[in-house]
């Protein structure tokens, strides 16, 4: 068996991984993960063969020679490689979670950093017990600064994930109704995410967080972390900002030091607002100057399906399809309230995830939607489904049976809402929109 700082002398010739046959790279280390439906291991000696270096393997059936490296257990030697890689690091990792806005508060610091240091940050959504040590084993020796987003649905994920990516400073950006199923209610959520704040008070780390987000406030306060970087709050060395204009993009002013500035961000929602502030407080902590935060800012643009803008040949779309929860489906459809269309159309999809709570929370965004003025409202999913009313939104068990509705309209220079969790698959109605 082969032990860590001997896998970590091939990493150092090989530094680049690979868990999937079909995106070997000439050189690579291939790790033979281990799933619910399929087993890497037999698909070894396929990786040698397409270029891999070494195959990490965990069945010695599949042991075939030299470049076969056997471990006791696969996934667990990814992440002790993570680790041990990480302690080599000397530089901040910045760990970032929340139930709303990570991904998007992670490109925006990523955005503002960059205009000062090399960074790294997370890539798509590899945030799990199996991106994070990819994302680790990806930090190269000439980055300065790491971002890394940690995502979890259930108790000690995050606990887990500190572990490995070892960070100095934190941010959660806020704690909402995701997840419910597996973190066992709102409270469990809080929980989940606290172990952040429990990671950075153990380590002596810095927590950024937003002042004026209640929950936030308890949750650091009861993990003592004691290096404690608050925003959004009117007091002398922290950032505070004022949001003038977001119909559709965000135009706002910010100070800190006593001094006021200008800015702008490519996105729509008001509720992107705070994950700005984020950065900003987080650009100022790595004494990056206002010019620099702003040019970061000014120049990021979505490309993620998260808050997206989009203009098709007829319309507007508010491209919202990543993901999806009752905390930020009420944010999304309180956003396309406020903004000017001649029309407005939202299409909503199921919210996965929530246990007990799923019918009461698709009930209350049915009933939050209708109170907006929103001209056409479809809800689609077996969850909304069994929640159809009377009132004049359309209900469609499928989105199959959404298309064909929405291919009856003749929708022109409309202002439209597309948003639900990731199985519904709604990109796919995009084309029609």
């Amino acid at each position: 068996m082969a032990n860590i700082e001997q896998l970590y002398q091939h990493y150092l010739k090989h530094p680049v991984i690979c868990t999937d046959t079909r995106s070997i790279t000439e050189g690579c280390l291939f790790f033979a993960l281990k799933g619910d439906n399929f087993d890497a291991n037999q698909f070894a000696e396929k990786a040698i063969e397409a270029g891999a270096a070494f195959a990490i393997i965990d069945n010695a059936d599949f042991d075939n020679g030299d470049r076969f490296i056997l471990v006791d257990e696969v996934l667990n030697t990814l992440q002790e490689l993570a680790k041990h890689h990480r302690k080599q690091l000397n530089i901040p990792v910045i760990g970032l979670t929340g139930s709303n806005g990570k991904t998007t508060t992670k490109e925006l610091i990523r955005a503002v950093l960059a205009e000062h240091f090399h960074v790294f940050a997370t890539k798509g959504n590899l945030n799990n017990h199996i991106g994070v040590p990819l994302s680790i084993l990806s930090i190269t020796n000439n980055i300065e600064i790491a971002v890394i987003e940690m995502g979890a649905n259930h108790q000690k994920e995050i606990e887990l994930l500190c572990t490995i990516a070892q960070p100095t400073h934190g941010l959660i950006s806020n704690v909402g109704m995701a997840h419910l199923e597996g973190f066992g209610g709102f409270e469990g959520v809080k929980k989940g995410k606290a172990e952040l704040y429990a990671y950075l008070s153990e380590t002596n780390g810095y927590a950024f967080v937003n002042a004026a987000n209640l929950d936030l406030t308890e949750m650091v306060s009861k993990a003592g972390v004691k290096n404690v970087v608050r925003y959004n709050i009117a007091e002398e060395q922290t950032v505070q900002g004022v949001l003038k204009h977001s119909d559709p993009l965000i135009k706002f002013e910010w100070s800190f030091n006593g001094n006021t500035h200008q800015a702008k961000a490519n996105l729509t929602g008001t509720y992107n607002f705070e994950n700005i502030l984020a950065a900003i407080s987080i650009g100022c902590f790595f004494k990056l100057s206002p010019q620099e935060i702003n040019k970061g800012l000014a120049d990021y643009f979505p490309t993620n399906n998260r808050s997206q803008l989009t203009k098709t040949e007829n319309n507007t779309v508010i491209c919202d399809f990543y993901n999806a929860n009752p905390s930020s489906m009420a944010a999304a459809i309180t956003n396309l309230n406020s903004l000017t269309s001649t029309k407005k159309v939202a299409i909503l999809g199921d919210m996965f995830e929530l246990g007990d709570e799923s019918a009461a929370q698709h009930q209350r965004i049915i009933e939050l939607a209708l109170k907006n003025e929103i001209e056409t409202l479809i809800f689609v999913g077996q969850h909304f489904y069994s929640a159809k009313d009377n009132s004049k939104a359309h209900f469609f068990a499928t989105r199959n049976e959404a298309a064909e509705f929405i291919q009856t309209q003749d929708w022109k220079e409309s202002l439209i809402l597309l948003k639900g969790s990731r199985g519904m698959a709604l990109e796919q109605l995009l084309p029609l929109l």
